[in-house]
């Protein structure tokens, strides 16, 4: 424990529902929830309006639309998400060498070691400006903790939510952690939280009058001490600045069960295309191959497969994430399959033999064919019913960004039984208008996010885009004359033709 509050928390305010706000003047002051669209979706963030409804991150999404039925409901746009974090993180830079990200919107700070703060007072100034400069930066706000400790910190930051500072003067730990609930702690989940509850603890004053005797009586050796360290306010834990990733992995799930083997099939290599690509972004390659499947009713198998060496070649990932599911029974139904890339390395050792293999392979295939004819080439599984490319490629979600080329940029709506509705504003705008195209309309095509705070000229004071929220209750220019559906935004405002929604 320190015994100044030099260990800042910045936990951004809603991160992606505050970022589609402040991008789309038109749902500022309004329920936004941003998450998976398809019936099996789950939220990833509402902002504070769909809050007061109950609606609230890792929901599945069909509850959050019978709580909150008037929500503009978004994909999200994590290309946005990642600037507008690489702009956050420049500015915790700033204050020391030791920033610790947790994830795109939340990190830790050592201001001591970077000469920011060495005591409450200059804490506090520190992080009053670092939200404002924040603010300033991308017109979005978020919350700072002070404390001695990360524990602590961490606290702070979500006593201070929404928009807001807390400092936790060094000796008044115990005080107020007392009669906070013990999900507060670090590690204590739903599982750990109901077998303390059993025992008669639900606080951590709790905690701490039980003892570490009794605790490691409950919880283990290791569990049980660390617990009750974090319940004195104990917490020695230094920010961290490099925080190696242990594993590469993604994951689907599909709105329909999987029956079809060959879809399955099809799937998991998609799916280990996609990881392949995520392990060479991050600069590292791995040994060990995790197949994850999750059937119809709900248990899920993991499988895996350690190879000799390090790989990022996305055939040997494919191949072994095949091999895997042929250990599987899929015949029930499959609602959710992983692939992921573990035991990893900065460095790649070919599989040599596996390449000799394919050579070898290939000499043969080519020897064998009649004089004069080639190798008959690898058959592809075609879906049941192939669709056109132009059509594949029209395919508008709600929330997506998009460029019309007399109307300008926009995002949107909604879209369904060959039409898609859009409105037109851009970051720092009134709010825009609504038209509806035809899918196929040549005029409309796919953007690039706009940043949430355009570039001033030299000597130019930056627009606030988050006080521009507060004119969210402005009415817009038209009423609305749609009925919004699965996949579609609902947001007031329209040109007055109907639109059909579908699926």
């Amino acid at each position: 424990m320190r015994s100044a509050p030099t260990i800042l928390h910045l936990d951004m305010d809603a991160f992606y529902a505050a970022a589609e706000q402040a991008a789309k003047p038109s749902l500022r002051g309004k329920a936004v929830v941003v998450g998976g669209l398809g019936p099996r979706g789950v939220v990833a963030t509402a902002s504070y309006e769909a809050r007061r409804f109950g609606v609230h991150s890792a929901m599945p999404m069909a509850q959050a639309r019978r709580l909150a039925p008037n929500a503009a409901y978004l994909v999200p746009r994590f290309s946005l998400y990642r600037s507008v974090s690489e702009q956050v993180m420049e500015l915790l830079g700033r204050l020391s060498p030791l920033v610790e990200p947790l994830s795109l919107d939340e990190a830790f700070v050592d201001l001591e070691a970077g000469g920011a703060a060495d005591d409450s007072a200059s804490a506090r100034a520190t992080g009053e400006r670092l939200r404002a400069d924040i603010r300033a930066a991308t017109g979005l706000t978020g919350s700072v903790g002070l404390a001695g400790s990360k524990m602590l910190a961490k606290i702070a930051s979500e006593q201070a939510k929404p928009d807001g500072l807390v400092l936790i003067e060094p000796g008044t730990e115990r005080e107020l952690l007392a009669p906070l609930p013990v999900r507060t702690l670090p590690g204590v989940g739903p599982a750990t939280g109901e077998h303390l509850r059993r025992a008669g603890m639900t606080t951590v004053a709790d905690l701490a009058e039980a003892g570490e005797d009794e605790l490691v009586r409950l919880l283990g050796r290791a569990h049980g001490a660390a617990l009750f360290r974090m319940a004195l306010g104990h917490d020695d834990r230094p920010v961290v600045a490099e925080r190696d990733a242990k594993s590469v992995s993604v994951e689907d799930t599909f709105d329909v069960d999987l029956h079809d083997r060959v879809r399955v099939r099809i799937e998991v290599e998609r799916l280990a295309e996609r990881c392949v690509q995520r392990l060479r972004a991050s600069g590292h390659s791995g040994r060990t191959i995790v197949l994850k499947v999750r059937r119809y009713d709900f248990s899920t198998l993991t499988r895996s497969e350690t190879l000799r060496g390090p790989t990022d070649d996305p055939a040997v990932v494919r191949e072994a994430a095949g091999r895997l599911l042929e250990s599987v029974d899929t015949t029930g139904g499959v609602r959710l399959l992983g692939v992921g890339v573990t035991g990893l390395a900065d460095y790649t050792q070919e599989d040599l033999f596996a390449q000799a293999a394919a050579e070898e392979a290939a000499a043969s295939a080519a020897s064998a064919a009649a004089p004069g004819e080639q190798p008959e080439p690898e058959r592809e599984a075609a879906p049941t019913e192939p669709v056109p490319a132009e059509a594949a490629a029209r395919h508008w979600s709600a929330g997506q960004d998009v460029r019309h080329a007399v109307y300008g940029a926009g995002w949107v709506q909604g879209s369904g039984v060959g039409r898609v509705t859009v409105r037109f504003e851009e970051p720092g705008s009134a709010p825009g208008r609504v038209r509806t195209f035809r899918v196929d309309d040549e005029d409309l095509q796919p953007s690039d996010p706009l940043p949430l705070v355009p570039a001033s000229p030299p000597g130019a004071q930056a627009p606030d885009v988050a006080a521009a929220g507060t004119a969210a209750g402005r009415p817009v220019d038209e009423p609305a004359r749609h009925v919004p559906a699965e996949g579609s935004a609902s947001v007031p405002g329209g040109d007055g033709r109907p639109v059909a929604h579908g699926d």
